[in-house]
């Protein structure tokens, strides 16, 4: 039976209107051209690959959220890039394989299999930076800094009020784990249900085989507030050697921040695993206020090129385009449209020409109907042709 609504898009997934496409556009210019200030070089990874590459060593969350197909000419299977991160770090890895530090940034579309938050749905317009080949913290503290100034460029602060930024590190649950002595076999379960932050899931999978450590990762979980949370972290975790270099890591960034940032709120919280498992380190994220989710995340992850021949250091971050967009001040009102009547006056077309390369948006009146979003019109004069302004009965 043919459908009566063939208008209508899958779950989850929106197409962008001109006001708002015109508002995302809009902002993607603005932060991939400061990015670009800060070195930063555009690279656009492909929409699909073949699955082998797209999702080799990154875990089994990213796969399941991947949305696959095969392919007719090779009989393999392709997915559609959920996370432009390892794209890039392959890029960085294989296509480009430079010495020294690499920075590069991107924006594009992702498709999920399942919806991650209200705002992006299935279909995230994601853009990023990443920097790849400086292990030192300074890598991370240029990401963080480029995050909070493309924030800035987005009106964020105006509309929302303070930057909240969270940071934990994933050193921390992996030095408790190692510690643990806690079997490979429930790993998985201890990472989702600290994920979750779920005590009782914690404890029911820990119960039957190191009842000693549910205390320990049971703090782990409430070990999120303010700055005072380190000092707490590190009588906690005292006899945890690599527990307390993560920790040592996370006051160092903390620190910077509020040096360079006082009007940023920050938040620690070091059971935060957010995100995909390919993280190795320092993990953070930016939120504002009246959004429950993230804005942006990031994180450090060391591993990811491993598996193209080439173990890189990477750090960076990605944002929703249209959950920024949505918290942002872009504003695409057409302040500057003139109207152009129909006529093939040369005069005309060199005036009209003249307009659009200084910026300004001319409209032909066809029908002699004027755009309703134009405020002026072109009118032919004593000297030539000049810009009026419009009724708005004229507009109409």
């Amino acid at each position: 039976m043919v459908s009566d609504k063939r208008w209508l898009l899958p779950d989850g997934i929106d197409e962008l209107l001109p006001d708002q496409a015109g508002a995302v556009e809009a902002l993607r210019r603005a932060l991939l051209d400061e990015c670009a200030r800060w070195g930063y070089r555009y690279v656009i990874p492909p929409l699909v690959e073949f699955t082998d590459s797209l999702l080799v060593g990154l875990g089994a969350d990213l796969d399941v959220l991947t949305c696959k197909f095969s392919d007719r000419n090779s009989g393999k299977t392709l997915g559609v890039r959920a996370d432009m991160t390892p794209q890039v770090a392959r890029i960085d890895a294989h296509s480009l394989a430079e010495d020294g530090v690499t920075r590069l940034c991107y924006s594009g579309s992702t498709l999920h299999s399942t919806a991650q938050s209200v705002l992006s749905g299935r279909s995230p317009i994601q853009l990023g930076a990443e920097l790849f080949g400086c292990p030192d913290m300074t890598a991370d503290l240029e990401v963080i800094e480029l995050m909070l100034t493309l924030l800035e460029r987005a009106d964020t602060v105006e509309h929302h009020g303070p930057v909240t930024l969270d940071v934990g590190h994933v050193g921390v649950y992996e030095a408790v784990l190692a510690d643990s002595g806690v079997e490979e076999s429930i790993a998985d379960a201890v990472f989702d249900a600290l994920q979750r932050k779920s005590l009782p899931d914690l404890e029911a999978v820990l119960q039957a085989s190191h009842p000693d450590m549910a205390g320990v990762l049971r703090a782990l979980v409430n070990l999120h507030g303010g700055v005072d949370v380190l000092e707490r972290a590190r009588d906690c975790l005292a006899g945890i050697p690599g527990a307390l270099a993560a920790l040592d890591e996370v006051e160092h960034i903390v620190k910077s921040v509020a040096a360079a940032h006082p009007d940023v709120s920050v938040y620690v919280d070091l059971a935060e695993l957010r995100g995909f498992r390919y993280h190795t380190g320092l993990v953070f994220g930016a939120y504002l206020e009246g959004f429950g989710a993230a804005v942006v995340t990031g994180g450090r992850y060391n591993n990811v090129g491993s598996v193209f021949g080439r173990q890189r250091s990477a750090t960076g971050f990605a944002f929703d385009l249209k959950a920024l967009t949505a918290a942002s001040g872009t504003d695409t009102s057409p302040s500057g449209w003139v109207s152009a009547p129909e006529s093939t006056d040369p005069q005309l077309a060199l005036r009209v020409r003249e307009l659009r390369q200084s910026g300004r948006t001319v409209v032909t009146a066809l029908g002699g109907m004027p755009d309703p979003r134009c405020r002026e019109a072109l009118v032919e004069g004593e000297n030539g042709w000049a810009c009026q302004p419009l009724s708005p009965g004229e507009a109409e």
